[in-house]
């Protein structure tokens, strides 16, 4: 990235922090209830990737903690926070709350309450895109543990299968709500389960926005020029519980 981008792009990632923090304190004085996943410290997961994408018109999907990819995708925070509490005002009408943000206008697609449910979602999108001939390409982010689902399996060999331009992000943050990844899936490296059908896949530093970047401009460059689907993986962590319920009991005292 040019200096000026990484300015503007550090400046975006401080209101996305800011955005959480401001999220937290909201919950905590019980001024918005509900369920709520934040995201500190897993910011360049997002910002990495979709800088070397075209947000606003390439369509994003993902799961229930979207708040800042619907930002990033171009959604007005004032309208996702109006969202959180519940206003007509917010971008799904205060009807969708924090897991179901939507903004149709910026092709950001929704986050989704149910795990896994944003694969087959991010199939169908690529293919309508492959139908009609567009060149923009469909983009999944998604946890580690949304891949011990039976649906990513399926929409991993549909997506090979028919070819279809989307761009599978696995934002790998070693938790599954209060299960680590050691204790849950017999794969620690996402990418490797790729392989069995013949997708490219990469895995890098989640918390380094450069290295994000570069290889985000990789995969996004193999999708969008008609040669399939590729899966990124990002290492990164998730720093808070898996919702504000989580007293992360599960940590140790050195891990926390």
């Amino acid at each position: 990235m040019k200096i000026e981008d990484k300015k503007r792009v550090l400046r975006e990632m401080v209101l996305h922090r800011r955005f959480e923090e401001r999220c937290y304190q909201a919950y905590i004085e019980r001024k918005i209830g509900g369920f709520l996943h934040l995201y500190p410290g897993q910011e360049a997961c997002c910002n990495g990737v979709m800088e070397a994408a075209r947000p606003g018109q390439d369509y994003v999907i993902t799961g229930y903690r979207d708040h800042v990819h619907a930002i990033k995708c171009g959604a007005d925070p004032k309208e996702v926070m109006a969202e959180l509490y519940g206003k007509e005002t917010g971008s799904s009408k205060g009807r969708g709350g924090s897991m179901h943000i939507f903004d149709a206008a910026h092709h950001f697609m929704g986050g989704y309450a149910l795990v896994g449910g944003p694969f087959p979602l991010a199939a169908g999108i690529a293919k309508a895109i492959q139908l009609k001939g567009g060149d923009e390409i469909a983009i999944c982010f998604l946890g580690d543990a949304a891949n011990n689902q039976g649906v990513f399996h399926e929409t991993l060999n549909m997506a090979a299968l028919w070819k279809l331009p989307v761009l599978f992000v696995c934002e790998n943050n070693l938790y599954g709500i209060g299960t680590s990844i050691e204790r849950s899936t017999a794969v620690i490296h996402q990418h490797k389960r790729v392989a069995a059908y013949n997708i490219p896949s990469a895995e890098c530093d989640g918390q380094d926005i450069d290295i994000v970047y570069e290889h985000a401009r990789t995969a996004v460059d193999h999708v969008r020029a008609g040669n399939g689907p590729y899966f990124l993986e990002l290492m990164t962590y998730r720093y808070r519980g898996h919702s504000m319920s989580d007293s992360r009991g599960y940590r140790s005292r050195e891990e926390e």
